[in-house]
């Protein structure tokens, strides 16, 4: 390719996960019926409780442990998870903020080709892996910063990982 062929990728974070603990036993039943925007998943035992800004929906155990997912930043989830956490507190809960982790991250990218995934993985062999009976992208792993990218003949690209500094890198 020509350097003034170079077309500038827009990666964009679509999905945000991280996970913090409460220090404190959290009554189902009281979130369910005290609560605003909750749904109660008796069979899987847990709250689900959704928050609109930022976009967020949390996965709310009795032990105390909260995951969160739907957020487009790590900023994002974070302000996310302690306004969560403040809700807790509203309904009388003794919640601390601690051990918050994005565990996460998923972007996607639009190359402006597609791309033969056959010949991507014969020429990527040791990292690439492509079973068109079983999924239709190819999946390539990268090792170093733990980051799986799919690989789709369309050109579409989806990377997950574990922060967002992988999307800079790869």
């Amino acid at each position: 390719m020509e350097p003034d062929n170079d077309v500038a990728l827009d990666i964009i974070i679509t999905n945000v996960v991280c996970v913090f603990k409460t220090r404190c036993h959290l009554n189902l039943r009281k979130i369910a019926l005290e609560g605003s925007n909750v749904i109660y998943k008796r069979d899987f035992g847990k709250v689900l409780m959704k928050l609109r800004k930022p976009k967020i929906t949390a996965s709310i155990w009795s032990s105390g442990k909260i995951i969160c997912a739907g957020a487009t930043s790590e900023e994002d989830a974070k302000l996310g998870a302690r306004r969560l956490a403040r809700c807790l507190q509203k309904l009388g809960f003794k919640v601390k903020f601690t051990e918050f982790k994005v565990v996460n991250v998923l972007a996607v990218c639009t190359m402006p080709f597609q791309i033969r995934l056959p010949e991507f993985t014969k020429s990527n062999r040791p990292l690439a892996s492509y079973e068109p009976e079983l999924h239709p992208a190819a999946l390539y792993r990268i090792k170093d910063i733990k980051a799986t990218l799919q690989v789709f003949s369309t050109g579409s690209i989806t990377v997950t990982g574990k922060t967002i500094s992988f999307s800079k890198r790869s």
